[in-house]
């Protein structure tokens, strides 16, 4: 672009020029040199296209260099404080993991591992037979299977019970789930052909009977977590449906996809079934995720019969999709915790927020009142979280926020944080939900509030 007489963009610094001042010299001691350049050449190139104000002095010039070399060395990925009230967010990573996983995973990545090394006899193993013992320990199934995600686990498992064979399903089960993907869409990559029955509201036992012929490779029940169906509705439950597979000589699959492993009747949260009772049910594979309800990282559990547990695990795909040291190592840190109920309650993140009192949360909520400089104005109210995560879709759980004003401006101050502060907007209000924010971080969100 032009620029007219008398411009100060006329007389904008070489980057050489810029490069040898004290303050941005000394920006070198810190970040890469190459970088230190790319961050001086693109301010001054901000100040030339007229996006900024040219900086006044060789101060504010190594100010703007210094803060947008912050900025372009900063991970992509980054730790942030989920205050929305969405504790399973998935958008925000889902579960956050308990401190013996991270210790797990630091303990694994720091050397090599005995990942595919048999101890006890001194040759190669299988990574397939990590926490395999604890998840049939815990969940009664006869085998267990770990891959990198639920969905994986469901392709894999189609693929292996009926790839090139039919597939029934309830039309009502046909869902979509975070991100836009669809169960039928990924059940066709698993290479079996959807045999719908019944309707969106209501699907029999009969009609799936009716279903089953020469070409039936698989029964697949697919629990519906993200969304509930009321009114006039009907469904053939998997004990339903264990007869009539068994009948037609053809496997059961149920997806279950929360993979919530202890009962949370007693802090108000009722209707998802437990693991063990799924398992107990009958479906020959039962599939779920490890960073939902059961708190751990991203991981496709297959749990069932030891046959076809044994035939997915010998499938080519699951090469495809197979599980990486530090999920195993902290899925198994995490799956020991349950091993005594309230020590997991209390140690995993995700049971211990959904279980917290309310007014332990309101007592949190005022120490960090407390801790804040004057005339900040802000205030403590009740609030409503929920569970998030495709589980519980209807549970509203009583919670104590921070209200804060300055609405989207202040929301987004909280975002461009060091360690950035994800809340919920409610009427021009920024809420800070303290159900989705562990205890450890209140000392986080004081010092945001305050800078």
């Amino acid at each position: 672009m032009t620029t007219a007489a008398g411009d100060p963009r006329r007389s904008l610094p070489a980057v050489g020029a810029l490069l040898e001042l004290p303050g941005i010299r000394e920006l070198s001691t810190h970040f890469p040199g190459s970088l230190v350049t790319r961050a001086a050449r693109e301010t001054i190139a901000a100040v030339r296209t007229g996006h900024v104000a040219p900086p006044v002095d060789d101060e504010e010039w190594t100010t703007r260099v210094g803060d947008h070399l912050t900025q372009i060395a900063r991970p992509s990925l980054r730790r942030v404080v989920n205050a929305t009230g969405v504790v399973l967010h998935t958008n925000l990573g889902r579960a956050p993991l308990p401190r013996v996983a991270i210790d797990a995973i630091a303990a694994t990545a720091a050397g090599a591992s005995n990942l595919e090394y048999d101890l006890t006899v001194g040759a190669r193993g299988s990574r397939y037979s990590h926490a395999v013992s604890l998840l049939t320990e815990l969940t009664g199934a006869e085998d267990a299977l770990v891959l990198n995600n639920c969905a994986a686990a469901l392709v894999v498992a189609l693929n292996t019970m009926a790839a090139g064979r039919e597939a029934v399903i309830s039309r009502g089960e046909l869902i979509e789930i975070g991100g836009s993907f669809r169960v039928p869409d990924i059940m066709a990559k698993g290479g079996v052909i959807l045999r719908e029955v019944g309707t969106t509201n209501r699907t029999h036992v009969a009609d799936y009977a009716s279903a089953i012929g020469d070409a039936t490779g698989v029964i697949v029940k697919v629990h519906r977590s993200n969304f509930e169906q009321r009114g006039f509705v009907a469904e053939a439950t998997v004990r339903d449906l264990v007869p009539i597979a068994a009948g037609a000589g053809c496997p059961l699959l149920h997806d279950f996809g929360s993979g919530l492993l202890m009962d949370l009747s007693p802090w108000g949260l009722t209707g998802e079934p437990t693991v063990p009772e799924v398992v107990r049910d009958g479906a020959t594979v039962v599939v779920m995720s490890g960073d939902k309800l059961l708190g751990g990282p991203q991981a496709g559990i297959m749990l069932g019969n030891r046959e076809w547990i044994a035939k997915c695990r010998a499938n080519p795909l699951t090469r495809a999709f197979r599980v990486d040291k530090l999920t195993l190592a902290a899925l198994e840190a995490t799956l020991q915790l349950y091993r005594e109920p309230e020590v997991a309650r209390t140690e995993i993140p995700v049971l211990a927020m959904l279980t917290a009192s309310l007014a332990s949360l309101q007592a949190r909520a005022a120490g960090i009142l407390e801790a804040l400089p004057p005339g900040h104005g802000i205030t403590v109210v009740d609030a409503e979280a929920t569970v998030g995560g495709g589980a519980f879709p209807s549970a509203r759980i009583p919670s104590a926020a921070l209200s804060l004003p300055g609405g989207r401006g202040r929301e987004a101050a909280l975002r461009s944080t060091d360690t950035p502060i994800i809340g919920r907007m409610e009427r021009d209000q920024l809420l800070l939900d303290l159900r989705s924010v562990g205890p450890a971080d209140d000392t986080v969100v004081v010092n945001a509030i305050t800078r």
